[in-house]
């Protein structure tokens, strides 16, 4: 797990190699990874937007950018936290992924980046 924090806004995340959805025959590599995002400041924020840059060991480089995360634009309180669960695909059996989410905090309006930390997409028999 990699975590990091940017302006009171904690981000963790835990990432897990899906063979049973995999085809390394066809180039195709899953992963899913859980996000937990933690507000240890003293202010409610919404997260707005995410923005990810996406690697593989190929040098190709997606990005995905979006309103909220899986759908929604959760809004968290001083000393809560939010979690959610997606996945991505590559070409290649390692790879990377980071980047930030658009927050605004609710009390005056402002928004403000927060950082995605890096975290490696590896399959499992490249650990060995």
């Amino acid at each position: 797990m990699v975590s990091q924090t940017t302006l009171g806004i904690r981000i963790s995340v835990n990432c897990q190699y899906q063979e049973i959805y995999s085809r390394p025959e066809q180039r195709h590599y899953f992963f899913s990874y859980r996000i937990t995002i933690e507000n240890t400041s003293d202010q409610t924020v919404k997260l707005l937007r995410r923005h990810w840059h996406i690697f593989d060991s190929a040098g190709s480089l997606q990005e995905v950018e979006g309103e909220g995360v899986v759908g929604q634009q959760p809004t968290i309180g001083p000393g809560e936290s939010y979690s959610y669960e997606s996945a991505s695909t590559l070409n290649t059996d390692i790879g990377s992924m980071h980047g930030s989410y658009l927050m605004r905090r609710e009390l005056d309006g402002t928004t403000f980046e927060v950082a995605i930390p890096e975290f490696n997409l590896v399959v499992d028999y490249r650990l060995n």
